[in-house]
Order: structure tokens, then sequence, then C-alpha cells
């Protein structure tokens, strides 16, 4: 699919892998929407050009609904729906302090999993409405992120590791359920990306996570997430999978 003269929704864009896709796709020719919270839009400052910034939680059906009218009311028909917002607290079912904080699994589970849900259902309901453009009755594209947690979660990730296990889950019946309005879904499970969410991490802890990678021996960077999500977009025959950017990491119990 050609990603030039589509309009693009990217949530978890103020950011990180979300920022880094927004900016993909502008590169491509997409006018991008990208969805974050007020207060992470805030901080991220003025959006780069071709990229406009709603204030959205993504776990909201009247707040996404809105900005999808938003972006349905532009020039440009909705054909890419990529959902990069999640959060990633840890916490052991059973520890010193006591059993899990059930809110806390109930808020991962929330933004995770409801939210890419959430964002899903009421993309792929605009794309639908839009017109073929091929002769197959192809429309649009949605790709959703996971983890590599998602298969081998580490002490500590049983929310994290259970919500990105959810999204992986849901790719295959998503693909099924959406193939009669010509619209594809995929899921990229990332390792470890040199995200914001590392920020406060120390150079010795980082070196630890690179080393922990077969190869190449390093973090990911955002930029590779946008890369892979713009050639999945790109490639019509992708359609069902869920795709591992990890260097052939396979997370150790902690």
């Amino acid at each position: 699919m050609n990603i030039s003269g589509s309009a693009a929704i990217v949530t978890g864009a103020a950011s990180g892998l979300g920022a880094a896709t927004a900016a993909a796709l502008v590169e491509s020719g997409a006018t991008v929407y990208g969805l974050d919270l007020a207060s992470s839009i805030e901080r991220a400052g003025a959006a780069p050009a071709g990229i406009t910034l709603i204030a959205t939680d993504v776990t909201s059906d009247t707040e996404v609904q809105a900005a999808i009218e938003q972006v349905v009311a532009g020039s440009e028909p909705l054909r890419i729906a990529v959902n990069c917002a999640g959060v990633g607290w840890a916490g052991r079912i059973l520890s010193k302090h006591g059993p899990h904080d059930l809110e806390l699994f109930r808020t991962v589970i929330t933004v995770n999993l409801l939210g890419t849900f959430n964002v899903m259902r009421l993309a792929a309901e605009a794309i639908a409405k839009t017109e073929p453009i091929d002769e197959h009755g192809q429309r649009g594209v949605i790709i959703n992120t996971a983890s590599v947690a998602a298969f081998e979660g580490q002490v500590g990730q049983i929310a994290y590791s259970a919500s990105k296990g959810g999204v992986h889950g849901m790719t295959v019946p998503a693909a099924r359920d959406l193939a009669q309005f010509g619209i594809r879904v995929n899921t990229i499970a990332p390792g470890i990306v040199d995200t914001p969410m590392l920020a406060g991490v120390t150079e010795e802890y980082r070196l630890g996570l690179s080393e922990g990678v077969p190869f190449p021996k390093r973090l990911a960077q955002p930029a590779e997430f946008a890369q892979l999500a713009r050639m999945i977009v790109e490639h019509d025959y992708i359609n069902g999978e869920t795709i591992r950017m990890d260097g052939a990491l396979r997370m150790a119990p902690r």
C-alpha cells in the first residue's frame, strides 16, 4: 500500500516508538495524527511538521472517537493506524510486600490491551468506509505493538506480559475479522528499545542489557521500529503476523 496521500493515526506519538513512527510516516508522505495524553504532549512541545498531536486517552471510547472524527474530517482518507501507547510498570504476583496490587494489574491491562483494542476497533470502522485502493479491495492496515515479554516474561512482568500476550493473541482473529473490509492487521514485538522508558538507567545497566542480545549486541532504536512499521504498511501480503524485532533475544527469567 502506498503511504503517500493517506492519513495515519499513531498512538503514543509524543515520544519513543510512537514519535519515531509518526516521523517516518510523514517522511513517506502521510498526514499523521498523533494521539497521546495531554501531559505527554505538553512535555513533548511543538509537534514536527506534518504531525497533528491530539490529546487523547486511548482507553476512552469518546476521546478516541472524537480524535478519529477529526482525522476523517481532513482531506486525506484514513488508511493507517499504529498503536504504540503503553505502560510497563512491574510487580511480582507475591513479594515481601504482599500480593500484586490489583489496581496496578488492571491499569496495565487497561492501557496496553484494552486501549489497543479500543483504537483498533474504532479506526477499523473509519478505514472500512473508505474506497478500496486496488482490485483486491484493500483499504488499510492496523499495526499493534506487543513485546518479547509476550513470549518470555521476566520476573515482575506478570501484568506487562499478560497485556502484551493479549495484543499478540488478537492479531490473527483481528486479521480474520477485518479481512472482509480489506484491512490488514499485524503486530510488532520489540525487544529492548532505547526509548525514554530507559532514560533513568545507568550506562552500566544499559551495557548489561546490550550484552544479553545475541546480535547485534546493542539496544534497538525507535527508528528501527518505525522502519519495520513502514515496511509492513507497504507490504500488502503481510497479514495476521506478529514480527519479533529483538536481535534474537530470548529473555532470561531476570
